[in-house]
């Protein structure tokens, strides 16, 4: 591996670089903190796929692309005179010793749990006027309940044992089975129904925390799965001449069971 002297030239390569690119790249130019944005999500989903593919010359590929992409804000920031990479890293640096007081303070701690309380306590302190204040609005809506539960959690406002949340699972099954399945008949209020299914996949991601499973990578690769699967029936249906709109479940179901051997 590099020599932390190493590290340091190559971070300072990429800062000569942007300041170069920034000067006389007509596109780099023009880029504004906004423009950048959405390649920015875009960026962090291929990190994302690349990480639970296992793929690790793409993780390394995808975080260099993020990393240009801090330095790209860093020089904006720095042309209007607001911040610099500089400031950015000490910032962090600063926030990390300052959350860290059993590492850099007098702080005891007995387990991972009690860090994670200090972590929001510390938080509220530094001006949060919430636990949930640090969730941001626009994260997908599977990530934002599992983080908005590691939050409420880390100021003890959680379950005591994964059976209470089990059984609240169920609860909302049961309650939604009632209301919206009984009658094959029955007309639905679909408002009703969409806050009552949004209450179970709020407590099934509860569940999912408590037993250590990411419920987004969870869904991910299921997502991954069938679209392998899928793929692989079309594939074999166009083999022999067939469309798919023309063939029966019982049919595609060969295919689709073949697939599922092959993993």
């Amino acid at each position: 591996m590099n020599t932390r002297a190493e590290q340091l030239k190559a971070f300072d390569r990429l800062l000569t670089i942007m300041d170069e690119l920034r000067e006389q790249c007509p596109w780099d130019r023009k880029q504004t903190m906004e423009s950048l944005r959405y390649l920015t999500i875009e960026e962090t989903y291929e990190l994302s796929d690349a990480i639970l593919e296992n793929d690790l010359q793409e993780v390394k590929k995808e975080l260099g692309d993020l990393m240009l992409h801090m330095v790209f804000y860093s020089k904006i920031g720095s042309e209007t005179q607001d911040f610099d990479i500089a400031d950015v890293l000490n910032g962090v640096c600063e926030k990390l010793i300052k959350r860290h007081p059993h590492i850099y303070g007098d702080v005891k701690v007995e387990s991972e749990e009690d860090i994670k309380r200090n972590w929001e306590q510390l938080k509220l302190k530094e001006g949060n006027r919430s636990v949930l204040a640090g969730v941001p609005k626009s994260l997908p809506a599977m990530v934002k309940a599992f983080r908005i539960q590691e939050k409420v959690r880390g100021v003890g406002f959680d379950w005591e044992d994964k059976s209470q949340v089990w059984e609240k699972v169920e609860e909302e099954l049961q309650e939604f089975k009632e209301e919206f399945n009984v009658e094959a008949n029955k007309s639905i209020d679909h408002a009703k129904a969409e806050k009552e299914f949004g209450d179970i996949l709020f407590a099934l991601i509860n569940y999912a925390r408590f037993i250590d499973i990411e419920p987004e990578a969870a869904l991910e690769r299921t997502n991954k799965k069938f679209i392998q699967r899928f793929t692989y029936l079309e594939e074999q249906a166009q083999k022999k001449g067939k469309k798919l709109a023309d063939m029966t479940l019982a049919e595609m179901d060969v295919f689709w069971e073949e697939a599922k051997k092959k993993e």
